[in-house]
């Protein structure tokens, strides 16, 4: 039986690569690089004098998260071009207020190059932060792109004729976005039908949907092919739907499910009392204390300094942790607003963002730990030192969440794989977030699995409400609240995947190096 799932593992995690690869057929595509901005052409093999389209993502995006839209229109009979913007996925340029206008006129002039592209018929789509900057770039070039598709809109200068057969898009819980897009759509002199006069103007609102989830559905991808064809007069359909994020996300799963398996097997995950003693209820802080001790007198086998040791571990009381999960974020959001006194914290370790979220899982942790040390600290007992086991259970823990999250997701939604000014970053991000995990990874060693439940959801929790504080006192920091939906999903997958593993040092340093590498993929660079 083990061997027949670990089968059907296998080949779910195999198909998953496979209908990924599968959406690149009777498609041609070409990495390129235009005055250091790199880009991604997708196209019909063998199409010419094709409408073509330039997309671009929005903050802390790249061109990997925008490769649905490429995939639906390259199907339809579109060229399309996805630039990586200044600071973002491969782009090794800083991020400034210039660099996206100059980025889409290197996509621009990239397309020149292209033998099936017709100029003539060239249109913008953007997401967010790229939304800002197509409608930019429309209304000052109004004579290159005849349509502007603007996703979940920022600010811009839009008016009655720039730029030309406009379509906004929000999801229905983006909240500030719809509103947003509702004044543009006025600014823009309300909806039109002409298209022929490039006054055209319309306002749809994604159903179900929020910022990040709207790249991804069919509703969204089907009208903007639908108003690019009324653009340019087409009727061109497509079968294709993208359905990658969801083989992802099945790729995802069967890692881990293959690697809580694994652990099971192979006997990795140690008991939880101090000395490796394996009497599992006292895993599960739900029991209750009397029995625990009932338990701990029936079992003689102990002596009496493991009896001792094993006594104080089931008479501890969860209540410090939880109370350092709730004081910990509050503390780290002040810190973070001391520390803006001072310094620059929204460009903070050459990253935009980035480096002010390593520095608050600092903080965080650091108040988390002091609060479980207790007092007098008694971090060594308490927790364990670190050693050569540790370590490799560590790194074994960040390889399999190296791969089961990131390697798939280079070619569906993110720039995994760092160039080296991010790779230099990253040793200092994962030091930033070792004291909050190694904070978690003791909060979590004697639960089970209801216990695990419960931390996760008060860790997300405490997460968000920490960081919608730190966003208060320090608004330079406003595009955390963006990415608030991916905590509760990143903090659940550790504790997933690191559910075997009892050993606060090796949950740390797994969880640790595993972020830190997250946010070097995904926070811009700065100056």
């Amino acid at each position: 039986m083990r061997r027949l799932i670990v089968l059907f593992l296998l080949i779910l995690i195999a198909t998953s690569w496979w209908q990924v690869l599968a959406a690149r057929e009777g498609l041609a595509v070409r990495e390129l690089q235009r005055d250091g901005t790199p880009l991604t052409y997708i196209a019909p093999e063998g199409g010419r004098r094709l409408p073509a389209v330039v997309v671009g993502h929005g903050f802390a995006g790249s061109r990997q998260l925008m490769l649905a839209y490429g995939h639906v229109l390259a199907h339809a009979g579109y060229a399309v071009m996805l630039p990586d913007f200044s600071g973002h996925g491969a782009n090794t340029q800083p991020l400034d207020r210039a660099a996206l206008q100059r980025d889409l006129d290197a996509a621009y002039a990239a397309l020149l190059d292209q033998p099936e592209v017709d100029l003539q018929r060239v249109a913008l789509l953007g997401h967010s932060m790229g939304s800002g900057a197509v409608m930019a770039a429309g209304v000052r070039q109004t004579d290159r792109y005849r349509a502007t598709v603007a996703i979940s809109p920022t600010a811009a200068d839009v008016n009655p004729t720039a730029p030309r057969n406009l379509l906004l898009q929000a999801g229905a819980w983006e909240g500030n976005f719809v509103e947003n897009a509702q004044r543009l759509l006025a600014q823009a002199g309300g909806e039109n039908t002409d298209v022929a006069g490039g006054r055209a103007r319309r306002l749809i609102i994604v159903p179900n949907a929020e910022h990040i989830s709207i790249l991804f559905r069919d509703e969204s991808h089907q009208a903007a092919l639908g108003w690019l064809n009324q653009t340019f007069g087409l009727s061109t359909t497509s079968t294709y739907a993208d359905r990658r994020i969801l083989w992802y996300a099945l790729h995802l799963a069967a890692w881990l499910a293959l690697a809580a398996l694994s652990v099971r097997w192979l006997g990795l995950a140690p008991a939880p009392a101090v000395g490796e003693v394996a009497i599992p209820q006292w895993r599960d802080r739900v029991q209750p204390l009397a029995e625990r001790r009932r338990a701990i007198r029936k079992t003689p086998s102990l002596d009496q300094g493991v009896r001792r040791e094993v006594a104080v571990a089931a008479s501890a009381r969860p209540w410090p942790a939880w109370l350092g999960l709730m004081l910990a974020p509050l503390a780290a959001s002040l810190g973070l607003w001391l520390l803006n006194l001072v310094t620059d914290l929204a460009s903070l370790g050459g990253l935009q963002v980035g480096g002010a979220v390593g520095v608050w899982f600092t903080l965080a942790g650091l108040v988390w730990l002091l609060l479980l040390a207790g007092r007098p600290p008694r971090l060594p007992a308490q927790w364990g030192a670190l050693n050569g086991r540790d370590l490799l259970l560590g790194l074994a823990l960040f390889g399999l969440l190296w791969v089961a999250f990131g390697a798939l997701g280079q070619v569906v939604w993110l720039p995994w794989l760092l160039n080296p000014i991010r790779l230099l970053k990253w040793p200092f991000l994962a030091l930033a977030c070792l004291p909050w995990f190694l904070a978690a990874g003791v909060a979590l060693r004697e639960t089970g699995t209801l216990g695990r439940l419960a931390w996760w959801l008060g860790q997300s929790a405490a997460l968000m409400v920490g960081f919608v504080l730190a966003l208060g006192l320090v608004p330079s920091l406003g595009f955390i609240v963006l990415l608030l939906p991916l905590f509760p999903i990143l903090t659940g997958l550790l504790f997933v995947a690191g559910a075997g593993l009892r050993r606060p040092w090796a949950f740390a340093l797994g969880s640790a190096l595993f972020f830190g590498w997250t946010l070097a993929a995904a926070f811009p660079l700065a100056m």
